[in-house]
């Protein structure tokens, strides 16, 4: 009799962790291409209705509207801001999107909001990303910008133009500030802008980085950049 309780007992015992398992793997899957869920942070509603499809939630039928006021008005209780707001007046395809912030947190939310006239539905993404900063290295636009060709050139090639100098200081200050490891990169350039030095590391279609006493920046091989610089 003991021996059928035991293997009874241990029977259930697996049938449970089986369970388990299994509802473990589909949780897994039904979330595995969300940057973030709704579900595991109390200061994130989620609208009534709305069903996780790995990407996206999904709604039947056209609730764009309302879940757009939903979160316009929910998220400021919950101690959310405004940071950027993006809508399309596309009939066939009515959408928006929305990025919050919250003091304290180091990211951003994004919820993305759009209604599928073609299958009738309404589909939600929440999307957490980090926050980017830019910090001003050029505070006053100067006369002049020297450019030297490499580290050991002597002489500069300098820029008198005002619309050159000024896209210039646009785009270096515009650049994303970096904290991470620098790779290597195949050239250096110098610019001198006034008192500082700004080392310019770049190669082909690879992340350019700029290198000052102020600190380190990354930003895109953007061609209109490698213009001015006449690289």
């Amino acid at each position: 009799m003991k021996k059928i309780n035991w293997f009874l007992f241990s029977a259930i015992v697996i049938l449970i962790a089986a369970g388990w398992f299994t509802y473990q793997k589909v949780t897994d899957e039904t979330y595995e291409g969300m940057s973030i869920i709704p579900e595991q942070h109390k200061d994130i509603p989620l609208f009534k209705g709305l069903k996780p499809t790995r990407h996206e939630y999904v709604m039947e039928g056209n609730h764009w509207k309302e879940i757009y006021d939903f979160y316009k008005k929910e998220m400021p209780k919950n101690g959310w801001k405004i940071d950027l707001e993006q809508s399309s007046p596309n009939e066939d395809v009515p959408s928006s999107m929305i990025t919050w912030r919250k003091k304290g947190i180091d990211w951003e939310l994004s919820i993305s909001v759009s209604y599928f006239k073609l299958n009738n539905q309404t589909e939600v993404i929440f999307d957490k990303n980090p926050i980017l900063h830019s910090t001003e290295w050029i505070g006053q636009i100067p006369n002049a910008i020297c450019i030297y060709k490499s580290t050991s050139d002597e002489n500069c090639s300098e820029i008198q133009d005002p619309s050159q100098i000024t896209e210039l200081v646009r785009i270096i200050n515009g650049a994303i500030d970096w904290n991470g490891k620098v790779q290597p990169r195949e050239k250096t350039t110098v610019i001198r802008v006034g008192d500082i030095k700004i080392k310019v590391l770049y190669e082909g279609d690879k992340e350019i980085y700029l290198q000052s006493e102020k600190g380190t920046k990354i930003m895109k091989p953007e061609s209109e950049f490698f213009k001015l610089m006449n690289l």
